[in-house]
């Protein structure tokens, strides 16, 4: 009898919490996305992007070498050792503030800085030099020298100059050929030897790398570079899965993993194979409300804290790059916007620890942006 009262009291608190649930409106909290303005690049924010590389791809010092000494002989100048990049701080800047003034005067022949940008990429970018910065990487202790975030920075400025129409360019793009096809080479002798990729959110981020070599071959009709980058992706990547985004970014991330590695594959995979891959590595993409807090600088003085100014631009052009043609991600384009507002106000007039290689992030960031 005990047994049968207690049966009774149970079926009668499941009728009554079946009958609550029954009444019960579940209101779910909605979370407001704010709208960024689109941000975009005029004549005004050109020359005002200008000022960076022209103010730093002939300026020398301070400078980071990042080199292995073999002997005395190997203690030269910057200039001496790339009389082509030596300025910006380092090589790899020094090659995308090329890129910058590139990209700007193909997009805005009027700018103020004309004549003086195209006077320094040929003072910078002769013959002569070209043929010593080859020669550079052939030294005993040089084979993996700037790989791959500089390999890939050099075939974007070589892809900028081959899509300029300009006399310019053309004097440019050819004597940049031999370092182009030398980086080619790098490229194509490096990945069947890469198991792994690299996933850290600075210069070696493999997906970067192939990013911007992948661009650089589809744009110059390279099918032996573009299908090699296709498959080592695909290698890779293609059974990644629920990417750890809450990890991101690190103390000075420049690159986001996650968002760079989701650039990549919207590159190399057709669009319903991506959609399913990226449902699976960042299912929380696909949600109207998704959102991701930009990388905070606390000092713009400290070179290594101010790298968050770059993860703020590179994740706008991953995710604007991962949203372009589909419909249902975007969304995504507005978190893009709001990155790339929070550090493009900071990034001229500051210190030379972020302007040495910022604006070129801010660029090709901006020019990422659909307007449309």
């Amino acid at each position: 009898m005990k047994n049968y009262y207690v049966l009774c009291f149970v079926l009668l608190m499941l009728s009554c919490n079946t009958s609550e649930d029954k009444n019960t409106t579940i209101v779910e909290e909605k979370i407001e996305i704010p709208q960024a303005p689109i941000p975009t690049i005029d004549l005004v924010q050109a020359n005002r992007l200008a000022q960076l590389p022209i103010h730093c791809i002939q300026t020398e010092y301070p400078n980071k070498l990042n080199q292995t000494i073999g002997s005395d002989a190997d203690l030269q100048s910057p200039q001496t050792l790339h009389p082509a990049f030596y300025g910006c701080f380092d090589w790899h800047s020094a090659v995308h503030g090329h890129w910058s003034l590139v990209s700007l005067l193909k997009q805005f022949p009027e700018l103020e800085t004309a004549e003086d940008a195209k006077r320094m990429l040929l003072e910078n970018m002769s013959k002569a030099n070209m043929e010593t910065e080859v020669a550079y990487f052939f030294g005993k202790h040089n084979k993996s020298y700037e790989r791959t975030y500089g390999w890939a920075w050099l075939l974007k400025l070589a892809e900028e100059l081959h899509t300029w129409d300009d006399p310019v360019a053309r004097e440019l793009e050819t004597n940049l050929q031999p370092l182009t096809d030398l980086i080619v080479t790098k490229y194509i002798e490096f990945l069947p030897k890469l198991n792994y990729p690299i996933r850290v959110g600075e210069h070696p981020n493999t997906a970067f790398g192939l990013s911007f070599a992948y661009d650089y071959a589809k744009t110059v009709g390279d099918e032996t570079l573009k299908t090699l980058i296709e498959q080592r992706a695909k290698d890779f990547y293609s059974q990644d899965a629920s990417c750890p985004l809450s990890w991101e970014p690190s103390g000075f991330d420049f690159l986001s993993p996650c968002f760079e590695e989701a650039a990549l594959m919207k590159r190399v995979l057709s669009t319903e194979d991506f959609k399913t891959w990226l449902n699976d590595f960042l299912p929380q993409l696909k949600d109207k409300s998704f959102t991701v807090e930009t990388g905070k600088v606390s000092d713009r003085t400290d070179g290594k804290l101010v790298h968050l100014d770059g993860v703020n631009f590179s994740r706008a052009w991953s995710l604007n790059e991962i949203a372009r043609d589909l419909p249902e991600y975007a969304h995504l384009k507005n978190i893009a916007n709001l990155h790339i507002n929070y550090s493009l106000p900071s990034i001229v007039g500051d210190s030379y620890e972020g302007g040495h290689w910022l604006g070129s992030f801010a660029i090709y960031a901006l020019n990422s942006v659909d307007r449309d």
